[in-house]
């Protein structure tokens, strides 16, 4: 998936600005001490940094864009630009994608997830995106809709509160930024637990990343993922799932799936995709 150095898990801010793809559960803080928000302008090139913001999942493009512009831009990014993308044939402009080709960080907003892959799957735009993420060119963000589209399977709605059942989850294609991942955002926020549990059913050998609000779960370089913000992210791995009655059972009828791993993340700690363990935060002496 990823390479680089090892670093400490220490302080995402105070890593490095090498790229990453910040995987964000939705409501981040915009106002106070806006963590994420820096993490990612930092990881982008800090002062440096050349921001594209991708509203396209919102019904209200013009405004969200608009605000997270103000934002970089208040932190001192050098130059940022809104792509509103409306229509298809937009992810085909010559501008859009020479704005892509010299920028250092792409975020995607919240919305519609299924907007946003309607708008940009298979795009030249969304190609040129994905190999910059690929090299290590550019960081890229996204928080809830824009969170939602990472993987290449995508939950695109569903019900929550219920027992794991095939009805609970309504599935996509995404966007396939990193294909190993089934993202749910706003996870433990609007209990979505049996909503990926559902989803992995069918699904077994991806891992389910479940991400609360305010909190991020950044895909490093060299395989790690780290955890940033207020929230939890909650790993589901199935891979050594030994039985389901998935392909049993009627669609509403409960799931049994047996043997998976749950792993409960908080800030600092990491999780090594490599050896697909945790990795315990480190201790601040002070």
């Amino acid at each position: 998936m990823l390479h680089l150095e090892t670093q400490s898990p220490e302080s995402p801010m105070a890593q490095s600005t090498t790229t990453a793809i910040l995987v964000i559960g939705g409501a981040e803080d915009k106002v106070h001490g806006r963590e994420i928000l820096q993490t990612f302008w930092f990881r982008s090139g800090g002062t440096d940094a050349t921001i594209a913001i991708i509203p396209s999942a919102s019904r209200e493009p013009a405004l969200i864009g608009e605000r997270y512009q103000q934002i970089f831009e208040e932190m001192g990014a050098k130059y940022v630009k809104v792509l509103d993308i409306r229509d298809r044939s937009q992810g085909a402009d010559t501008y859009f994608k020479q704005y892509v080709d010299e920028c250092t960080g792409v975020f995607m907003t919240g919305g519609d997830q299924l907007r946003l892959c309607g708008l940009l799957a298979d795009t030249p735009l969304m190609e040129r995106i994905r190999q910059r993420v690929q090299l290590g060119e550019i960081s890229l963000a996204g928080t809830s809709a824009g969170a939602a589209v990472m993987g290449h399977h995508m939950i695109a709605g569903g019900s929550s509160g219920e027992s794991p059942n095939r009805d609970l989850v309504e599935m996509a294609m995404g966007l396939d930024i990193i294909p190993e991942m089934i993202v749910d955002q706003h996870f433990h926020n609007r209990n979505r637990m049996a909503r990926l549990l559902s989803a992995l059913s069918n699904h077994p050998e991806r891992l389910g990343i479940g991400i609360d609000e305010d909190t991020c779960a950044m895909f490093e370089k060299d395989g790690l993922i780290r955890v940033v913000g207020r929230g939890t992210v909650t790993i589901v791995d199935g891979r050594e799932m030994t039985y389901t009655n998935q392909p049993e059972v009627e669609a509403s009828e409960p799931l049994s799936l047996h043997n998976l791993r749950l792993h409960i993340l908080s800030h600092g700690d990491s999780y090594n995709l490599h050896q697909h363990q945790p990795v315990a935060k480190i201790s601040n002496p002070h």
